[in-house]
C-alpha cells in the first residue's frame, strides 16, 4: 500500500531546516526512486514506525521518490514473498533496478546513507573511484555483502556506502544490505559480530569473507573480487609519467585537526595544497563521543565538530579520503606517491597522528572484533546490558568507561596504579556514577570461548597475584603510538614513541618538511593540534618566500 502521509504529518523526523535542504538535493533527481517498507507486527515495532517515517517523509519531499508499507500479516501482500523478505522491518532502495537494502530502521549515524544511496539510485552511477569501478566490472559471480553497523558508529557509513556502490556498480551480480546490529542481534550474533563494522562478503558456493573497519574503496572492491584479505598487497605506487604529477605548493598528509587548520591557513596564504586520509577524515576525535574542552562548544560530538571543521577546509582545498601515501621521496621537489596519484610539491606537512596501543596481553588479537576494542563510540552499542571492562586511566579510558555506563553496560575499569591520570572532573564522574574500579591491576590473558570474550585474566601489579573477571567486552585504552613510519623512511628525526622531533615553529630536521598534532607527541588535545597546524602553515608560507626555495 502506498505510505500514509497524513498519519505522520504531526510527528516529524526530519527538521524544517533539513527539508529544505534536502527539497533543494532532490529537485534534480534524474530517475525516479521507489523505497519499499516491510514490516510485520510484533516484530521490532519501534524501529518499523521509524522507518515508515522516514519513507513518508521521503516521499513527500520530492515527486520522484515513492514510498510503500508492505504488511507481512497481509494475506493479499504478495510482495514480501517475491522480495524474499526475511527481517522486519526492511527497506529496499529502487528493489526493481538494484539490490540494496536496510535490515534494520537506519538510525543515527547511518542515516545519511540513505540520502546518499538514494541520489545514487536516481542518476544510475555509482561514484566508485575508477579503480574500484573497474575491479569490480572483472567479477564474473555473485556476491552477497552485509555490512552490520550500530547507531553511534562513526566509521559504518562509509562501509556502507562501500557496498551499496559496489551493487550500484554491478547490479547484475552484487546485493548489499545494512544490517542494524542493535536491531538483530540474532542475525549479529551467527556473523559473529563483536565490532563495528563488520563486513560479510559471500559467494554461492559458500565462500566466505569478513572484514572489520572501514576499507578504502580499491581494497573492498579487491576483496569483493577474491574473497581474500589485501592487506598485504605489494604497495606498487603511481608511476610518474603514467599521468604526470600534480604540481602543488604542499601536500598534507592526514586529515585530523592539525591537518585541515593546516590546509585552510595555507590556501589562505597562497599556497596550493591537498590534503591526503587513508582512512577517515577527522582523525581519532571523529570517534571521540562527547568533546567538552573545545573552546566555543561547551558540549559537542566529535563527530560533528570534525564534520565542521572538513566542511571548512574543503572551501580551500581538496580533501582526499581514502587515499593512502605509499611512498615520499625528498628532492628539490618533494614527491608524494599514493593509490590513486602522484604529486610533485615545494613543502610537507605531516599531520598523521596517532593510533591505539595494544596491550600486548594474549587473545588481544585473537578477539579483536569479537570482544575486543579500541573504539566505544563504534562498538558500544553492541554491549547494553552486558558486562564489559576498560583498561586505561587517563581520559580516554575514564571517558570510554562514561559512555558505555551511560550506554546501559555494566562496566569494570582496570589500572595498572592506584590512581587515575585523567581530569578530575572525569574522575569525579565516574565516581558519581559508581563504576567499579580494579587498581594495581593489568590484564593478562583475554579468555574466550567459541569465538567471544568470556573473560580477563587479571594479575595484581602490587604482589602478582592473579584473579579472573568475567566479561562480554574489552575496551582497551592504554594510551597511543605515533604513525610516523612514513616520516621515519625519508630520514625524519623522532622522538620515545615515535613521535616527530620539531621546533617552536614545527619544521622537522629535514627543510621544508613540517609535522602537526598528535604526530608531535606533548599534550595532544584537539585544541593544541589546531594550533599546531597553523603554526606549520605559517611557517611553511615564510620558508617557500625564501628564494632558494622559490621555482
Amino acid at each position: 500500500m502506498a505510505a500514509d502521509k497524513d498519519s505522520h504529518a504531526n510527528d516529524k523526523l526530519i527538521p524544517d531546516d533539513g527539508r529544505a535542504h534536502l527539497q533543494a538535493l532532490f529537485k534534480d533527481l534524474k530517475e525516479p526512486v521507489a523505497l519499499e517498507v516491510f514490516t510485520k507486527k510484533g516484530v521490532n515495532d519501534p524501529y518499523s514506525e521509524y522507518l515508515i517515517k522516514l519513507a513518508t517523509e521521503l516521499d513527500d519531499l520530492a515527486p520522484k521518490i515513492t514510498a510503500t508499507v508492505h504488511d507481512a500479516d497481509d494475506p493479499k501482500d504478495k510482495k514480501i514473498a517475491e522480495r524474499g523478505v526475511e527481517v522486519f522491518p526492511t527497506m529496499l532502495v529502487a528493489p526493481d533496478r538494484y539490490a540494496i537494502r536496510f535490515l534494520g530502521a537506519p538510525l543515527g549515524e547511518e542515516g545519511r546513507t540513505v540520502i546518499e544511496v538514494l541520489v545514487r539510485a536516481s542518476a544510475g552511477l555509482s561514484g566508485l573511484a575508477q579503480d574500484a569501478a573497474k575491479r569490480l566490472d572483472e567479477l564474473t559471480e555473485k556476491r552477497r555483502i552485509r555490512v552490520f553497523t550500530s547507531p553511534t558508529c562513526p566509521y559504518c557509513p562509509g562501509q556502507v556506502l562501500n557496498a551499496f556502490k559496489a551493487a550500484l556498480q554491478r547490479p547484475d551480480l552484487i546485493t548489499a544490505e545494512a544490517v542494524d546490529s542493535s536491531e538483530n542481534p540474532e542475525l549479529a550474533d551467527a556473523a559473529g559480530v563483536g565490532g563495528v563494522p563488520h563486513t560479510v562478503v559471500s559467494a554461492p558456493d559458500g565462500r566466505e569473507h569478513v572484514m572489520v573497519g572501514l576499507f578504502p574503496e580499491e581494497r573492498f572492491a579487491e576483496e569483493v573480487v577474491t574473497l581474500e584479505d589485501a592487506a598485504e598487497e605489494e604497495h606498487a605506487h603511481a608511476a610518474p609519467g603514467a599521468e604526470g604529477l600534480q604540481e602543488l605548493d604542499a601536500v598534507i598528509v592526514g586529515a585530523g585537526p592539525a591537518g585541515l587548520t593546516a590546509a585552510i591557513y595555507a590556501e589562505r596564504s597562497g599556497l596550493s595544497t591537498v590534503v591526503l586520509e587513508k582512512d577517515v577524515i577527522g582523525g581519532q576525535v571523529t570517534v571521540t563521543p562527547v568533546v567538552e574542552n573545545y573552546p566555543g562548544f561547551a558540549r559537542v560530538a566529535g563527530k560533528q565538530l570534525m564534520d565542521v571543521m572538513a566542511a571548512h577546509a574543503r572551501e580551500y582545498t581538496h580533501v582526499h579520503e581514502g587515499e593512502e601515501v605509499r611512498e615520499i621521496k625528498v628532492g628539490k621537489r618533494i614527491e608524494v606517491f599514493t593509490n590513486r596519484a602522484a604529486y610533485s610539491a615545494r613543502a610537507l606537512i605531516f599531520a598523521t597522528g596517532s593510533t591505539w596501543r595494544k596491550l600486548g596481553a594474549p587473545g588481544e588479537d585473537e578477539y579483536f572484533g569479537r570482544g575486543v576494542s579500541y573504539c566505544s563510540t563504534c562498538d558500544g552499542y553492541m554491549f547494553k546490558g552486558k558486562k564489559v571492562a576498560v583498561a586505561g586511566g587517563g581520559n580516554t579510558a575514564l571517558t570510554d568507561a562514561l559512555h558505555l555506563a551511560h550506554l546501559g553496560a555494566k562496566v569494570t575499569i582496570i589500572h595498572r596504579r592506584d590512581a587515575f591520570r585523567a581530569e578530575q572532573h572525569l574522575q569525579d564522574s565516574v565516581a558519581r556514577e559508581g563504576i567499579e574500579v580494579r587498581w594495581n591491576a593489568v590484564v593478562e590473558r583475554i579468555n574466550g570461548a567459541d569465538g567471544r570474550v568470556t573473560g580477563l585474566t587479571l594479575k595484581s601489579t602490587v604482589d602478582d597475584s592473579t584473579s579472573e573477571l568475567a566479561v562480554e567486552g574489552l575496551f582497551v585504552a592504554v594510551g597511543q603510538k605515533a604513525n610516523s613510519a612514513l616520516a621515519q623512511e625519508i630520514g625524519v628525526r623522532t622522538e620515545q614513541g615515535g613521535f616527530i622531533a620539531v621546533d617552536r615553529n614545527m619544521r622537522t630536521n629535514i627543510p621544508r618538511v613540517y609535522a602537526a598534532g598528535d604526530i608531535t607527541g606533548g599534550v595532544r588535545q584537539i585544541v593544541t593540534a589546531v594550533g599546531e597546524g597553523s603554526t606549520a602553515a605559517l611557517a611553511m608560507f615564510e620558508d617557500l618566500g625564501n628564494p632558494y626555495w622559490k621555482q
